[in-house]
């Protein structure tokens, strides 16, 4: 397998880049999810906020060296047969993708930074805070809650459609981000 795309197939890093970020993703909304209802005298009260806070920042930095990879490396052709409207759908999700998972990063950050304090990273560096208003712990929250639960509703639709077109198509759509065509 190369690691570039081709126009019959993704590449190695395109697949691993995908595949990587797609379990990472989930685990953050996973870890998200299960914190929110610890409670103070959890052990992992404090622990949980940290690592997800710092996943979260890899994840965004992972996300866009994901994006600098696409921008140099063209799609795959679509399958023959699939229409106009089904390729600028799949084109306009995948950009959906992007900006939700960047959204959700900066409104993390924007969570985390209300308090004028920086954000640390798993003990490696620290984003320092850029700009409080008010309310901004809260109005970023709620960007952030709602957006992590719209971002998993495209996860839905998009693996339905991954399954769709694999079993009911019967086209090579899926096999190609499996790194299998």
């Amino acid at each position: 397998m190369r690691a570039a795309n081709s126009s019959a197939a993704y590449g190695w890093v395109a697949v691993l880049l995908h595949w990587l970020l797609a379990l990472w993703l989930l685990g953050l909304f996973a870890l998200g999810w299960w914190m929110v209802d610890l409670d103070y005298y959890s052990p992992w009260y404090q622990r949980a906020p940290w690592w997800h806070k710092g996943l979260g920042v890899l994840a965004a930095m992972l996300m866009l060296a994901r994006y600098g990879w696409r921008l140099f490396n063209p799609l795959p052709a679509a399958e023959p047969g699939m229409s106009r409207w089904e390729i600028r759908l799949a084109l306009w999700g995948q950009r959906l993708f992007y900006l939700m998972v960047l959204l959700i990063a900066v409104s993390g950050y924007f969570i985390v930074t209300a308090r004028g304090e920086s954000l640390p990273v798993l003990g490696w560096f620290s984003l320092p805070a850029s700009l409080t208003i008010a309310q901004q712990e809260d109005i970023a929250g709620w960007v952030h809650k709602y957006l992590a639960w719209g971002f998993m509703l495209m996860v839905l639709l998009h693996s339905v459609a991954a399954l769709r077109h694999h079993f009911a198509l019967g086209d090579k759509t899926l096999l190609k981000i499996l790194g299998r065509e």
